[in-house]
């Protein structure tokens, strides 16, 4: 059969490929792409969005934790980012449940939040990410979110609410007020109906979660220092978490996600040198951001998903010159090896084959 498509695309669909003869038909009906329908939107949590996805039959599905990429065409224009699915893995239906919440500047979310509709196509690539639950499950689980940063550890939580999973769970989520957490009363739910899970949600005035301490881990889960803790959010939580973890010195029952790119600043005043992107004939004076921002800046539209360093999708040839990881500090100056634009920051002359 595969050899029959092969033959069909080459002999009789010139000069377009199969596929876009196929998306004609139906607009998921694809033989190599990966793509979803929007089937259901919720807008059921102050400043999110719920979107229910029927895939393309190629989808393998997600191990809970792990993020998905999606591309949506707005304005003409394909952007790609990453979300984690709020689903358990292995829903019987394979549909994947995606909760976004609407950034301030964040163009595809407050896009999908304001204009997704049931019939929306948009492009999918397969799950991936480490930030998953192990096999066997361990005896004891710690979940600790802030704002968006419940997506995975809420579709860690359903899983092993559907496994009949029965060790001792604490899942302990932050957010500005109640009406602004997704699934709230699907969460409360779990509580009830399971007698080993204990959901916890904390509403502090500001989001900086200063109040988070070993005090506050110790009385609702004493056992922490025997469980696997999963903890996804903003920075400030990120942290704190850590900064417990590493006191008790069990920096390796901790495990994390960021969906924010914290970055070591660069003060314009200090970048030096010109940026080249030899690829297109095009330079210009190092500002100190980041590969990506610079090459934007200078008029071109490299591929980019998630602008965190998670996706790889901006990944690129650096031919010659130092550069600075924005996440680590740590400075590369080998010639002709891969970099991602996104969290990369040039150090003086360099040259990025785009």
């Amino acid at each position: 059969m595969v050899g029959l498509l092969d033959l069909v695309q080459k002999t009789m669909t010139t000069p377009h490929p199969l596929d876009r003869y196929l998306e004609l038909v139906r607009p998921t009906l694809t033989r190599g792409s990966l793509r979803a329908e929007i089937t259901h939107v919720r807008r059921s949590a102050v400043g999110s969005v719920t979107l229910t996805l029927r895939p393309s039959r190629q989808w393998a599905g997600h191990v809970a934790g792990q993020y998905i990429q999606i591309g949506v065409v707005i304005d003409g224009v394909r952007h790609t980012r990453c979300y984690s699915p709020v689903n358990a893995d292995g829903r019987r239906d394979r549909h994947i449940e995606l909760t976004i919440k609407a950034h301030p500047h964040g163009l595809v979310s407050n896009y999908l939040h304001e204009n997704a509709i049931p019939g929306m196509v948009v492009d999918l690539e397969p799950a991936a990410g480490v930030f998953h639950l192990p096999e066997p499950r361990p005896e004891r689980i710690v979940l600790i979110s802030g704002g968006s940063g419940i997506t995975p550890v809420l579709s860690m939580l359903r899983t092993l609410a559907n496994e009949g999973y029965r060790g001792r769970i604490l899942f302990l989520h932050y957010n500005r007020s109640p009406e602004f957490v997704p699934h709230r009363q699907e969460l409360e739910a779990i509580a009830m109906q399971h007698g080993n899970i204990r959901i916890e949600f904390r509403y502090p005035r500001t989001q900086r979660h200063a109040h988070f301490g070993y005090d506050e881990l110790e009385a609702l889960a004493p056992w922490f220092p025997d469980a696997q803790t999963y903890v996804c959010g903003p920075p400030s939580l990120m942290a704190a978490v850590r900064t417990v973890y590493e006191a008790e010195q069990l920096g390796d029952r901790l495990h994390t996600e960021e969906f924010v790119l914290t970055t070591t600043v660069v003060d314009p005043a200090d970048a030096e040198g010109t940026v080249s992107f030899s690829g297109s004939g095009v330079a210009a004076e190092n500002t100190g951001a980041s590969l990506l921002e610079q090459a934007e800046s200078a008029g071109l539209s490299p591929q980019y998903g998630c602008r965190m360093g998670i996706c790889f999708t901006c990944t690129a040839v650096k031919r010659s010159g130092c550069t600075r990881n924005l996440r680590t500090g740590e400075l590369d100056s080998d010639p002709d090896q891969p970099i991602q634009l996104c969290i990369n920051a040039p150090v003086g002359d360099v040259d990025i084959a785009i």
